[in-house]
C-alpha cells in the first residue's frame, strides 16, 4: 500500500515521522547531511524506540581523507567545527545532549560518505521496522533536519510493499558498507556542547584556573586538530609548577618535530593570564615571525616582536621606540625577542635582565653555554656566555623559566647541567641551597649516568636526598616523597630538609631513604624532574591507557639518496667551477679570521644549486645589492664581517669572476633538475610518482627555489606549484606565469586538495603543517643539522594520511656536504638515535671540511657520545582529559587581557 504525504496538507513529523517510530525496532535512514537537528524533531519518538537509528550521509571529506582512519576521523573534526557548533547557543544544549546519549549509548550510529566521491545524496529514503515487527519503507524530498521536517515544503511516498521495503533496504546497506564511522571526537565534543558555560572574564577564570578553560577553543583545536596527549601533559605540569610557591623550571627537551613551539607558548599563555605579568620569548632571530604567526593563527594570541629598532605587533603595527629603554615597553603582554639580542650585549638585553616576569621562555637554549666547554668537562664554575650569563642574572626575577631545546646535550652531560644551574642561579629550587651535591657537577654527573651509585652510609645518602628533597604530589612514584615531608613537618614551601633532621626520621621513613639509594640518581634526582624529554620512538611505542593505542600515531620515514652512490655527479665544467668557488673561500679564510659564515658563504649557496652559487657570486662583484638577505642562514652574525667581505681584493675578484665565467660557459642544466623532475613523474623504485602523493621541495634559498619552479613550470604547464617563503615572495606559478599569494592560502589549497607541490625556503617553514603531502625532496643539505629534522616534521606529524613518508637528500659529489656525509656515515645512525637530529655543534664540521680541516672535524665527530646520559627515562605522558572541558574562558575578555603591554611600574620603570 502505498500513501503520500505533502507539507502543505499535514505535518509531517507529526503526521508520518514520530508515528512510526514509536517503539520502532529499527531505523535505518539515506539522508543528506548529518545534523543534530533530528533530535529536536523525532526525540521524543526516538526515545521511545526499541532498537537502533542507522544514518548515512553526506559529509565535506575529500576521498584522500578517508585512505587511513585517523585521517578520516581528523576531517570529519575540522568539519563538525566548522559548523561552529559552539555558537548555536543555550536553545541547542538539549539537542546536544540528546545526540551525545544517543551515539555513545549505541541507540544511534552515523556513518558518511564523502561528498566529492559519491556525490551529493539526493535520494532520501528510508526504512522502518515498526513495534510489530512489521517494515515500511519511504520515499522522499525530507532530510533529516528541522526545517525539513517542519518548514520547508516537503513531498514523502511511504510503500510497505515487501519489494519496496527489499530495495531501500539493499540501497542503505550499499551506502552503509561503503560509509566512515562518525568521529569520535564529534560524539564528546557533542556532550561537552550540550554543558558549554562561558567564564565571563579573566578575573573569575581565576578564581578556579582550570588549564583547559582558556584553551580548548582555541583555533588549535576547532581548526587543527587539537594537542597530543604529551603536549597537554607538559602544559598541565608547568601551570601546575607555576601555582606553586617558587614557579616552575623545566627544560623541555622533546625531540623536533614533537610541537615544543604549542607546549611553551601555552603554558606562558596561562600563566601570564593567571598572575597578570609579563611573559618575555627568546627565540632565534630566524624563528622571531614564525613564532608570531603561529601564535596568532593557531593560538589567537596577541603578541609583538621586537626587530632591534621597535616593537611590532600581530597585526603588522609599529610602536617606534623611544629612548635606550624602549624595549621596556611592549604593547602586549607576550614580547618576542631575537637570542642575538642577547648573545651581542645590547643595551637592549641589559634593560630586560633588569626586568621582573611572570616568564621567561628560551627557544633552541642548548646555546646557552660556558665558553670553557672543552677544556672542564664537569667543572662547577663555567665560564658562560652571554645566554648562559643572561640565564643566571634573570632567575631571581621571574616566576617561572622554561627553556626549550631538542639537544641538551650536545656532546658533553654537563651542558645539560648549567642548564638547571642556570634557571635556579641563587635559589634553592631544582638543584638545592648552594651546599647541595646537586650544585657539585663532578659529583653528581656520575650518578645521573648511572655510572655510580649513590652512597651506602646513612647520612651522606640523606644528603643527597634532602637537598633539595621532591615535592609531595599525588603520583604513586612519589610517595615516598610525600611520606618523609609528612614525617618531617615540611610545608609545600619548604624545598630542603635540614641535614641534622636524620636523627629525627622514624624507622619506617629511613628505610624508605635507604630504599630509595638504587633509583634516586636516576629516576628522581633534579635532572628527571626538571628535563622533560620525549622521542617519537618511545611516544609512538607506548600504549595510552584510555584508547589502547600509541600516545602518537606511527608514521615511518623511507630515506633516499644516502648511498656513496647516490651523490649528484657534477660534469667537469662544474667541477671546475666548484674548485673555484674553493678557491675563492680559501683565500678569504687567510683574510678573515672571524665568522666561518661569510668565508664560506659561495660554498653554502654553491651547495644548494648552481643558480644560487652564480647568482651570489654575481652580487659579490657587483653592488652587494641583497646579497645581506641570506634566508636567514646567519641567524646572529656580526654584520661587521658583511662589511670586510665587500672589499675584495684583486685576487679574490679573479677567482669569483672565473667562477662565474665558468658557470655562464656551462650550457646544461643543473644535474639536481633532472634528479628532481624523476622522483615527481616517476618516483623511487616502487615509490610510484612523488608528484601523485604530494611533495615538498625545500631549500635554504630562495634562489633555488625560485629557479626551481620556473623550471618545472616549464616541465609542467598544467601544474600549478605553490612557492613558499618570506618576505612577501610566496606565489603560485602555472604554466610559466607568477602570482602572489599569502602563505595561508597556500596551506589552504593543500588542505583542500589544489596544491600538489610546494618549494619552500628553511626560513618559512617553522609551523607549516603538511599532513596532506606524503613526500619531501631536500634540494641541499643545509649547514645547520637542526634544519634537517624540522623540514622533516612538515609531513611526518599528527593528521599525516599515509603510515609512510619518503624522503629524499641531494647533494654533489665530492662538494662539502658530500665530503661532510662521508665523516658521519659511520656514525649517522648512531647520532640520529641518540638525539633524534644531528646536535647543533657538529655545524662547525661543515666549516671545518670547507676550510680543509678534515682532522679537526674527525676530532669534533669522534667526541659525540656514543650513549645519551638520560638514556631511557622519560617523563612519561598521562591522558589528560581537557576534550570534555565545558567552562570555556570568555574569548573577547582572554584577547583583550593579553593584547595589554608590560607594566613598567611592576618593572621600576
Amino acid at each position: 500500500m502505498i500513501n503520500r504525504f505533502s507539507s502543505r496538507r499535514q505535518p509531517l513529523d507529526s503526521s508520518f515521522l514520530n508515528e512510526r517510530l514509536k517503539g520502532a525496532l529499527a531505523y535505518d535512514r539515506v539522508a543528506g547531511y548529518f545534523s543534530s537537528s533530528i533530535m529536536e524533531v523525532a526525540g521524543e519518538a526516538l526515545e521511545s524506540m526499541k532498537g537502533r537509528v542507522r544514518i548515512v550521509c553526506n559529509s565535506e571529506l575529500d576521498e584522500r581523507d578517508v585512505i587511513t582512519a585517523q585521517a578520516a576521523n581528523m576531517a570529519m573534526r575540522r568539519e563538525w567545527c566548522s559548523w561552529k557548533p559552539e555558537k548555536w547557543g543555550e536553545a541547542a544544549k538539549p539537542r546536544f545532549q540528546r545526540l551525545h546519549d544517543f551515539l555513545r549509548d549505541g541507540r544511534m550510529e552515523v556513518r558518511v560518505l564523502p561528498t566529492k566521491k559519491f556525490g551529493l545524496i539526493h535520494g532520501k529514503a528510508g526504512v522502518v521496522t515498526l513495534a510489530s515487527g512489521t517494515k515500511t519503507s519511504f520515499i522522499g524530498s525530507a532530510n533529516e533536519t528541522q526545517s525539513a521536517w517542519q518548514l520547508n515544503y516537503e513531498l514523502v511516498w511511504e510503500d510497505a510493499s515487501e519489494e519496496a521495503v527489499t530495495w531501500v533496504q539493499e540501497e542503505f546497506d550499499a551506502l552503509w558498507a561503503l560509509g566512515i564511522p562518525l568521529a569520535e571526537f564529534v560524539i564528546e565534543d557533542a556532550g561537552r556542547l550540550a554543558h558549554r558555560e562561558i567564564v565571563p572574564s579573566v578575573e573569575s577564570w581565576r578564581e578556579n584556573p582550570d588549564q583547559a578553560s582558556p584553551i580548548i577553543e582555541l583555533p588549535v583545536y576547532r581548526q587543527e586538530y587539537g594537542l597530543w596527549e604529551h603536549q597537554k601533559y607538559f602544559i598541565q605540569m608547568a601551570f601546575d609548577a607555576h601555582r606553586g610557591p617558587h614557579g616552575a623550571r623545566l627544560v623541555l627537551a622533546d625531540q623536533v618535530g614533537l610541537g615544543k613551539t604549542l607546549q611553551l607558548a601555552l603554558s606562558a599563555m596561562l600563566m601570564v593570564l593567571h598572575g597578570g605579568g609579563a611573559a618575555l620569548i627568546i627565540v632565534p632571530k630566524t624563528l622571531m615571525w614564525q613564532w608570531q604567526d603561529e601564535l596568532r593563527d593557531l593560538l589567537d594570541m596577541p603578541t609583538a616582536v621586537w626587530n632591534g629598532k621597535q616593537w611590532v605587533d600581530e597585526q603588522g603595527i609599529e610602536y617606534p621606540a623611544i629612548g635606550p629603554d624602549g624595549i621596556r615597553k611592549c604593547p602586549r603582554r607576550v614580547g618576542i625577542v631575537s637570542q642575538g639580542q642577547i648573545t651581542a650585549g645590547t643595551k637592549a638585553a641589559e634593560s630586560l635582565r633588569n626586568m621582573n616576569w611572570e616568564v621567561v621562555v628560551v627557544d633552541e637554549s642548548h646555546r646557552a653555554r660556558r665558553r670553557n666547554l672543552g677544556e672542564d668537562k664537569e667543572g662547577d664554575h663555567p665560564d658562560p656566555n652571554n645566554l648562559l650569563q643572561f640565564l643566571f642574572d634573570i632567575a631571581g626575577n621571574t616566576k617561572s623559566l622554561l627553556l626549550a631545546t631538542a639537544t641538551p646535550v650536545q656532546m658533553y652531560p654537563v651542558e645539560a647541567w648549567d642548564l638547571l644551574n642556570g634557571m635556579s642561579y641563587g635559589l634553592q629550587m631544582v638543584l638545592g641551597n648552594p651546599w647541595s651535591e646537586w650544585r657539585k657537577a663532578e659529583r653528581c654527573l656520575p650518578i645521573v649516568q648511572g655510572r655510580e651509585e649513590l652512597p651506602e652510609d646513612d647520612r651522606e645518602l640523606w644528603e643527597w636526598i634532602r637537598n633539595p628533597l621532591p615535592p609531595a604530589t599525588a603520583r604513586m612514584e612519589d610517595r615516598d616523597f610525600t611520606e618523609l615531608r609528612r614525617a618531617l613537618k615540611m610545608k609545600d614551601k619548604d624545598l630542603v630538609a635540614s641535614g641534622d633532621k636524620w636523627d629525627a626520621l622514624p624507622p619506617p621513613a629511613k628505610d624508605r631513604v635507604r630504599r630509595l639509594r638504587k633509583t634516586f640518581g636516576t629516576h628522581h634526582s633534579p635532572f628527571i624532574r626538571h628535563i622533560v624529554r620525549r622521542t617519537r620512538e618511545y611516544l609512538e611505542t607506548t600504549i595510552n591507557p584510555e584508547t589502547n593505542e600509541p600516545f602518537l600515531k606511527p608514521v615511518r620515514v623511507e630515506l633516499f639518496g644516502e648511498g656513496d652512490g647516490e651523490a649528484i655527479i657534477l660534469p667537469s665544467y662544474l667541477r671546475d667551477a666548484y674548485g673555484l668557488a674553493e678557491q675563492f673561500c680559501g683565500q678569504l679564510k687567510e683574510r678573515m679570521k672571524g665568522s666561518g659564515f661569510f668565508k664560506t658563504m659561495l660554498l653554502r649557496r654553491v651547495g644548494s644549486s648552481i643558480e644560487a652559487g652564480r647568482l651570489t657570486a654575481e652580487k659579490m662583484l657587483g653592488s652587494w645589492d641583497d646579497i645581506a638577505e641570506v634566508d636567514g642562514e646567519n641567524e646572529e652574525e656580526d654584520a661587521g664581517d658583511n662589511e670586510a667581505l665587500k672589499s675584495l681584493t684583486p685576487s679574490e675578484r679573479k677567482s669569483l669572476q672565473s667562477f662565474v665565467d665558468a658557470l655562464k660557459a656551462y650550457p646544461g642544466d643543473d644535474p639536481k633538475y633532472a634528479v628532481v623532475k624523476h622522483l615527481l613523474l616517476e618516483g623511487h623504485g616502487a615509490t610510484g610518482p612523488w608528484l601523485e602523493q604530494g611533495c615538498i621541495v625545500f631549500s635554504a634559498y630562495f634562489d633555488s627555489i625560485i629557479w626551481l619552479a620556473r623550471e618545472l613550470s616549464e616541465e609542467i604547464p598544467d601544474e600549478p606549484i605553490g612557492i613558499y617563503a618570506g618576505s612577501g615572495r610566496s606565489a603560485i606559478i602555472k604554466g610559466g606565469v607568477l602570482q602572489r599569494e599569502e602563505r595561508e592560502e597556500l596551506k589552504k589549497m593543500v588542505r583542500r586538495g589544489e596544491l600538489r607541490l610546494i618549494l619552500g625556503t628553511d626560513a618559512a617553514s617553522e609551523g607549516l603543517n603538511l599532513q596532506r603531502l606524503g613526500t619531501l625532496i631536500n634540494l641541499d643539505l643545509p649547514w645547520n643539522p637542526t634544519r634537517l629534522e624540522q623540514r622533516k616534521g612538515r609531513i611526518q606529524r599528527i593528521g599525516q594520511v599515509r603510515d609512510v613518508v619518503y624522503v629524499y637528500n641531494m647533494r654533489y659529489k665530492d662538494s662539502v656536504e658530500d665530503r661532510v656525509h662521508q665523516l658521519l656515515s659511520e656514525r649517522l645512525q648512531e647520532i640520529f638515535h641518540l638525539f633524534g637530529q644531528v646536535p647543533d655543534v657538529l655545524e662547525d664540521v661543515w666549516v671545518q671540511v670547507a676550510e680543509g680541516q678534515v682532522e679537526k672535524a674527525k676530532q669534533v665527530i669522534a667526541a659525540v657520545p656514543k650513549k645519551h646520559p638520560f638514556d631511557e627515562r622519560y617523563q612519561k605522558p598521562e591522558p589528560v582529559p581537557w576534550e570534555r572541558c565545558a567552562a570555556v574562558l570568555n574569548a573577547v575578555d582572554r584577547r583583550i587581557f593579553l593584547q595589554k603591554g608590560w607594566d613598567v611600574r611592576r618593572n621600576g620603570g
